[in-house]
């Protein structure tokens, strides 16, 4: 196998491996999908019990996707979407570093799909050896055209954010 890849096997593995293992914490980890949804709704999302689930199978479904370099353009979509809905809500008002709760990390891994998409999978790939691979330009508009209309879509659909609480002056 040349450099070129196995480079991008390697991407794709790492990033969808770490994927799989984030939607499988959502789901089995500490607070378990309760947890999970007490903090989806504390995001300001409604109905978390369902947010929660969509992540999970959102996550891990992109993962494995990802892994076996099927349907990769959609897949890198999943995770730019997952990561703006996260970066959004959950990272930005910490600023950029992750040690600081920010947005480093899934700008990471928002921006790594979005190179995905554009490079294609690689040569070992589903995708290749089906012959259905999707790259280039096509490749990185399908991933982040449908990844923000599905990060809009969530918002709007579910995002109910509480108004801030003044501090009292005394």
């Amino acid at each position: 196998m040349e450099a070129e890849a196995t480079a991008l096997l390697l991407v794709r593995v790492v990033v969808g491996a770490t994927m799989i293992a984030h939607g499988y914490n959502h789901w089995r980890g500490g607070g378990r999908i309760e947890g999970t949804a007490r903090w989806f709704g504390g995001l300001g999302l409604r109905r978390g019990t369902l947010q929660a689930w969509m992540s999970v199978v959102t996550e891990i479904g992109a993962g494995l996707l990802l892994v076996l370099g099927l349907l990769t353009s959609l897949a890198c979509a999943a995770v730019i979407s997952v990561m703006l809905v996260a970066g959004l809500l959950a990272h930005r008002k910490n600023g950029f570093f992750v040690f600081k709760d920010g947005y480093e990390y899934v700008l990471v891994l928002a921006a790594v799909c979005l190179a995905l998409a554009l490079t294609g999978p690689g040569e070992a790939s589903l995708d290749h050896a089906a012959d259905i691979a999707v790259a280039g330009w096509t490749g990185g508009a399908v991933a982040l055209g449908v990844a923000v209309a599905a990060t809009a879509g969530l918002l709007a659909a579910f995002w109910r954010p509480q108004p801030q609480q003044e501090e009292e002056v005394s």
